[in-house]
């Protein structure tokens, strides 16, 4: 690329750019983790725009920037309108800019719902295997049944070798059905269920995703979990505080996940101190940390989705659309240097 064109991916060129790399998505976004804890990164605060008279609607800006071999900067703006659902329209709609570390100028523009799903559903695996301990998965439970978790069974299924059995549960049961049916087809050979209730999926496996539009929390108990329990808390504001203090807790980033009125936020301001939070997932990739408190805790994982995710797998699908000339260059998109030097004559 001239140094004032810039590269732009659709939608679509994007999902065929990531089909089938599982595999290399989790790697990417498990090596961002550890650059982020070894502090080759750059992570201000996620910024929410949030409207006045439409709470549940917001749109959130993700800067932030990775070192090692991405050495990229850049920002996810996403927005989430639930109400978008009951349109026939997705509920999350994104762009990602990336920025070169050299010169500040953005290289690409690129559509980030498929990365920012995918990065999400990347990282709930990369947690699933670190905390999965001696005892392999056979079957997980998904709570919500929204493009976030079907992406995460996407990867469980590819990472978590061994998972013939998925339980499904959500508010909608005509949701719930579509989310079996679209399930089956997507992932041959594993058994597709539907949970009658919340307490039924939290009871139906020993790994369960919670990825909900909750606002607020509303589970209040986790005894019908077997001892062992994995629980990836995807959507963050789904227990409540008090089940957050009774258990094992990893995160992806401390000071992110504690704001914003997550549950685990909630739990800082009720007990005034952050020691129920034991590690972050980068500490247990890293040798850091064990992978559980012990084999009959129940462990939660709550990512609060940090940005340098979403930058090392755009990296990567810039890198993957060069090698396949996939994408369209734009000419000419930013001042060119001829333009600054005639105006700076003036």
């Amino acid at each position: 690329m001239e140094n004032n064109n810039i590269f732009l991916l659709k939608h679509h060129e994007v999902l065929a750019l990531l089909d089938g790399r599982e595999e290399e998505i989790a790697r990417v976004v498990a090596e961002a983790y550890q650059l982020h804890a070894l502090h080759s990164s750059s992570l201000p605060h996620s910024l929410f725009l949030q409207f006045p008279d439409e709470p549940k609607n917001r749109i959130i800006a993700l800067p932030a920037a990775l070192g090692g071999g991405f050495n990229v900067a850049g920002i996810k703006w996403i927005a989430s309108f639930p109400g978008n659902l009951e349109k026939g329209l997705d509920r999350a709609s994104a762009v990602i800019v990336l920025n070169s570390r050299e010169t500040g100028q953005p290289f690409a523009i690129i559509e980030g719902s498929a990365i920012s799903a995918r990065r999400t559903a990347a990282s709930a695996a990369v947690a699933a295997q670190a905390m999965r301990g001696s005892v392999p998965y056979a079957s997980a439970a998904l709570i919500g049944c929204g493009l976030i978790n079907f992406e995460i069974a996407r990867f469980l299924i590819a990472l978590c070798s061994g998972i013939k059995r998925l339980v499904v549960h959500d508010l909608v049961s005509e949701r719930a059905l579509r989310f079996r049916d679209d399930c089956q087809r997507a992932f041959p050979g594993v058994q597709v269920e539907i949970a009658p209730s919340v307490q039924a999926a939290l009871a139906a496996a020993p790994l369960i995703s919670l990825a909900t539009t909750a606002a607020v929390p509303h589970i209040t108990d986790l005894s019908p979990c077997a001892p062992g329990t994995n629980i990836l808390h995807v959507s963050l504001r789904d227990l409540t505080p008090e089940v957050i203090l009774s258990v094992d807790n990893i995160v992806d980033d401390v000071d992110h996940v504690c704001r914003a009125q997550t549950s685990v936020h909630l739990a800082e301001q009720l007990t005034g101190s952050r020691d129920f939070l034991r590690c972050s997932l980068a500490d247990i990739l890293m040798g850091a940390a064990p992978a559980r408190r012990d084999e009959d805790s129940i462990t939660i994982f709550n990512p609060f989705g940090l940005g340098v995710l979403d930058l090392a797998v755009a990296r990567l699908v810039c890198d993957l659309a060069s090698e396949q000339a996939v994408g369209t260059a734009v000419d000419s998109f930013l001042p060119s240097r001829k333009s600054e030097t005639a105006y700076m004559g003036h």
